[in-house]
């Protein structure tokens, strides 16, 4: 047999053992992954993960309601020019309220802050922007513990006009950006979304990020960006080469490992099929061994979707706030899309985003869009 067809077996041969058999076998209920079988396991993965943010949604409710408010509540005041607040914006949700997302995300906050010790890392601040007759009751089980602003009365009768919900988003984010600075005049601003969880490695990690040199003139750095959406085969510039680079680094190693003989066919196959199998797998998983330690979750350009958690250094949720008051926001031009091409335009302005994500998206039930009665994870 000639020798290149002897090559071309072999070749065969993995690749029909790798992306054929080991791949689906393993990677068949990852539901990142190019192998996740939808049909079989995506409505039980579903009520699964919904069943599991309805009992912590209970749990922190009762956690609440049992908790006693502090004569002297230790996060209800705010140090002057703290170097991080944390503001949560808020809503009354019209479906799911059920899963008492804000009091997750408060229950979650105030274990972290106590883990910080006799130092207090971070101011945090309720922003509760309901509108409607009906008051966000979760917002007010939390005033004895945290401080809640609202609109004043005057605010909220100059408001009542009728707004595209996705412009009545960004400006009651506008009004949080704002408020919330002059609540503290901090150093640095994170902004959650009621239903965006930090994980337990939150504060180290943004603490990190701030000493990075690149955060002094950023408009913002992204916490979160969706799963789904993480993937290799992607129209930025970062990722591909990302992507190429694992490919390469581990053909390198491999042919180094086995002592062949290199030559520029051999590390072309095996760095496409190491760029294959990161990309069938799901780049999200490979993501995930960055959590090791802060100093190992990467940044790169921003993307654009998506706001539930982001960074503002220094004063740029002021400048954020300016910007956004001079859209005009609808579908499909949204606050995350408005942001992004502003970073993109606006010269001298720059935005990154962080990975893996430092907070969980656990709303299932959306505040603005229509909801289906049985959300999906996909």
């Amino acid at each position: 047999m000639p020798r290149w067809k002897g090559a071309a077996s072999r070749v065969l041969v993995l690749s029909v053992l790798t992306f054929c058999v080991v791949l689906p076998l393993f990677c068949h209920r990852l539901l990142y992954s190019y192998f996740f079988i939808r049909s079989l396991y995506l409505d039980s993965m579903s009520e699964e993960v919904l069943q599991e943010g309805l009992d912590r949604g209970q749990e922190a409710l009762r956690f609440w309601q049992g908790a006693p408010a502090p004569a002297s509540p230790r996060f209800k005041d705010a140090a002057q020019h703290p170097e991080l607040q944390v503001t949560v914006v808020t809503a009354r949700r019209r479906d799911g309220q059920e899963f008492h997302y804000l009091l997750q995300v408060m229950k979650q906050l105030s274990g972290l802050l106590e883990g910080c010790g006799g130092r207090r890392c971070a101011e945090v601040l309720v922003c509760d922007v309901e509108r409607g007759p009906l008051e966000n009751r979760d917002a007010n089980l939390l005033e004895g513990h945290f401080k809640v602003i609202r609109r004043s009365p005057q605010e909220q009768n100059q408001n009542r006009e009728q707004l595209d919900p996705f412009e009545r988003e960004k400006r009651d984010y506008v009004f949080c950006l704002r408020r919330g600075w002059t609540w503290s005049r901090p150093r640095n601003v994170v902004v959650l979304e009621d239903d965006a969880l930090p994980r337990t490695d939150f504060f180290g990690v943004v603490a990190e990020l701030l000493s990075r040199r690149f955060a002094g003139g950023a408009l913002y750095v992204k916490l979160y960006h969706p799963e789904r959406l993480q993937r290799y085969w992607n129209p930025e510039p970062c990722r591909l080469l990302e992507w190429v680079g694992l490919g390469l680094v581990g053909a390198t190693a491999l042919l180094i490992a086995t002592s062949s003989a290199p030559s520029a066919g051999r590390l072309l196959f095996f760095t496409l099929y190491f760029m294959a199998t990161a990309e069938l797998l799901g780049r999200h998983y490979l993501l995930e061994v960055r959590r090791l330690s802060p100093q190992l979750y990467a940044v790169s350009p921003a993307t654009e979707c998506c706001t539930p958690a982001m960074l503002f250094p220094g004063n740029a949720s002021l400048r954020a706030a300016a910007y956004l008051d001079g859209a005009v926001c609808s579908r499909g031009n949204a606050k995350d899309t408005v942001l992004y091409r502003l970073a993109r335009t606006v010269p001298g302005e720059r935005s990154h985003s962080v990975e893996p994500n430092l907070v969980t998206h656990i709303g299932a039930y959306s505040s603005i869009r229509p909801n289906p009665p049985r959300p999906r994870l996909l």
